[in-house]
């Protein structure tokens, strides 16, 4: 860390990243920002530890697990603050998976749309996208919400 004054306090970070201090505690006993202590045992927190949080915020609004968060941050500096260019590096590796959440997103709305408007509510007794109950040679779970297509049905 650069200099005591360009630390935070515990309590400073949570007000600036507007979080409570606990959540800020564990955050870091998760490993996703770090801190130093003072002379006086008090935790201090770069300045950079605002950009983190907001970020581990944001991902968890996003569906993004800790274990996700915690491996993307992995991949910025502990040693100094991450630049613009980390945060590139970091965002255009988060954005691939943030791309195909959204796709599985928008199937699964298509998937649901066309389920519910024919009418059975029933993917088991459905006469339009499971016939016969064929999908279950597909294997468990709702398989056509999970990617499987009509054309990987076993014939009848």
């Amino acid at each position: 860390m650069k200099k005591a004054a360009d630390a935070l306090s515990i309590g400073e970070l949570a007000k600036r990243a507007d979080m409570t201090v606990t959540a800020i505690r564990f955050y870091e006993a998760e490993g996703l920002l770090s801190s130093l202590r003072n002379d006086g045992g008090q935790r201090r927190f770069q300045r950079s530890s605002i950009r983190r949080l907001a970020f581990v915020k944001i991902s968890q609004n996003l569906g993004f697990s800790l274990a996700e968060i915690r491996e993307a941050l992995a991949t910025l500096p502990d040693s100094r603050t991450p630049t613009k260019r980390d945060w590139e590096r970091l965002s255009r590796h988060f954005a691939r998976d943030i791309d195909r959440r959204i796709e599985g997103l928008q199937q699964l709305r298509e998937k649901l749309t066309g389920c519910i408007g024919c009418g059975c509510l029933s993917l088991a007794r459905c006469r339009l996208y499971n016939p016969d109950d064929r999908a279950t040679g597909l294997g468990a779970g709702p398989r056509f919400l999970l990617g499987d297509s009509h054309d990987d049905l076993p014939s009848s």
